[in-house]
């Protein structure tokens, strides 16, 4: 190379420039190839270029002189993969220039430049990009893209692009959205109101979630929302959204609120209503038993005693269903000595595995053992035997010695108002049912080990007995 200036340039360039003929051998090469091949500079002189070439880049380098060369272009900028000395392969970005009518080049004068790394940012922002598109068009789940912008010390909010989701529920489309503000959406009131919860997130600069009421064409209107801010430079410069549309389920949770506040009424006038006249009326039966000696005396004082029974059952269905807030630690030995004390037990026997103890509402539990053990004696006799323990990790069985269920009539031992026993009301196994369901449990119905009846619960959370003390 002729200048001495140009060559002190080019030797101490951390860019490696190469001087090839026509025909793709190398007249010269500069010393940084060292640090880009591992190649001490002669080792190249004399070689042709392709041969260093990844094969699938060959043509693209060798395209590219021929069109400088030719006149086409007067430069190329081709990017390739190069052989290192140790075999391995780097991505080169290779500049080409004719310098033929040079008489210092006198040839095609390459600049290459290591872009590896670049070239690996480029496939993963590639790879999130097609990433980023296959969730746009599959998840079900509406996204949408806001721009952040302050001007004048306000936020200024414009939506940028929604998904096919947020399409398919809303009936808004990216190209109806893009550019517009929340107002010019979806009106000053509703606009005003997404505004401020985005105001809200980008103030935070983290993560927020809610629950909002916003109509659409669709016919949806209730939408769990979580926004989330993109930071760049420690300004918030994007938000990005995903929305549910929760309209069905808003619509069975006020069904079921209706159904609640109805059920609630129905039990203040069966507290009130009935168990009033029905106590006048127990109370005029024991002074008209005073009185007279009638053989119909005692069938119509069972017959208020089966009335106050079904109103008591009728109030636990109605009040005790519902899911429980707050459970505790509970002895089941001492609970059940406790419900012991209170039912009929005549003869019978209770055995309690010793350091049970469970988490739920003692309140609600006392009702399902008072009437398994009212269940026991009324099936079982006077002498029957109840064990209670615990059964794998996340259960407890309550069984006796009495006479079983038959298969056919456990499939419907919980149904409300049935019952095998002439004077059951029906509900006892019902209320069961319905108090372990509050508590997350499921119960079930069998043989016991000595043919009795066994019930097991499951999804009991058991704790050590020390929790309960």
């Amino acid at each position: 190379m002729g200048s001495r200036f140009h060559r002190t340039l080019v030797e101490e360039s951390s860019d490696t420039v190469s001087i090839v003929d026509e025909d793709g051998v190398i007249r010269y090469v500069s010393p940084s190839v060292e640090d880009l091949l591992g190649f001490e500079p002669d080792e190249l002189v004399g070689e042709g270029v392709y041969d260093y070439q990844h094969p699938q880049d060959r043509a693209a380098i060798a395209g590219a002189i021929e069109r400088v060369v030719t006149g086409d272009s007067d430069e190329e900028t081709v990017e390739a993969r190069a052989r290192r000395a140790d075999g391995s392969w780097c991505w080169v970005e290779a500049r080409v220039q004719d310098r033929l009518d040079d008489p210092d080049i006198d040839g095609v004068l390459i600049n290459s430049r290591d872009i590896t790394e670049r070239r690996k940012q480029d496939d993963q922002f590639q790879q999130l990009a097609q990433e980023y598109r296959t969730l746009l068009r599959t998840v079900d789940d509406g996204i949408f893209f806001v721009n952040v912008e302050t001007v004048d010390g306000e936020y200024e909010f414009t939506f940028e692009r929604v998904s096919r989701g947020y399409e398919e529920q809303t009936g808004l489309t990216t190209d109806e959205m893009r550019g517009s503000t929340p107002e010019e959406v979806f009106g000053e009131t509703v606009g005003g109101e997404l505004r401020e919860k985005y105001s809200r997130c980008a103030d935070a600069g983290e993560p927020i979630g809610y629950q909002e009421e916003v109509p659409v064409e669709t016919g949806a209107r209730f939408w769990q929302t979580n926004l989330a801010p993109v930071v760049t430079d420690g300004t918030v410069r994007k938000i990005v959204g995903i929305t549910r549309d929760i309209t069905a389920r808003v619509g069975r949770e006020q069904r079921l609120e209706d159904q609640k506040q109805q059920l609630d009424e129905f039990a203040g006038v069966v507290s009130h209503d009935l168990r009033n006249p029905l106590g006048v009326a127990k109370g005029r039966l024991e002074l008209l038993a005073d009185d007279i000696d009638s053989k119909h005396i005692r069938p119509i004082r069972q017959s208020l005693d089966r009335m106050e029974e079904l109103i008591s059952d009728t109030l636990v269905l109605a009040r005790q269903g519902e899911v429980i807030a707050e459970q505790t630690a509970i002895s089941v030995l001492a609970l059940l000595d406790d419900c012991w004390d209170g039912v009929e037990t005549e003869d019978a026997t209770l055995d309690v595995e010793d350091g049970l103890t469970v988490e739920g509402d003692e309140g609600r539990l006392r009702h399902v053992f008072e009437n398994l053990l009212r269940n026991a004696v009324e099936h079982g006799g006077p002498t029957v035997a109840v064990r209670v323990g615990r059964v794998g990790d996340d259960g407890i069985y309550f069984e006796d010695t009495g006479p079983g269920i038959e298969s056919d009539v456990s499939e419907k031992a919980f149904e409300a108002g049935y019952s095998s026993a002439e004077n059951g009301t029906g509900f006892g196994l019902t209320i069961v049912e319905q108090i372990a369901a509050a508590h997350g449990w499921s119960v079930g119905v069998s043989e016991g080990s000595d043919g009795g009846a066994r019930f097991e619960f499951t999804g009991v959370k058991i704790l050590s007995d020390a929790a309960a003390r």
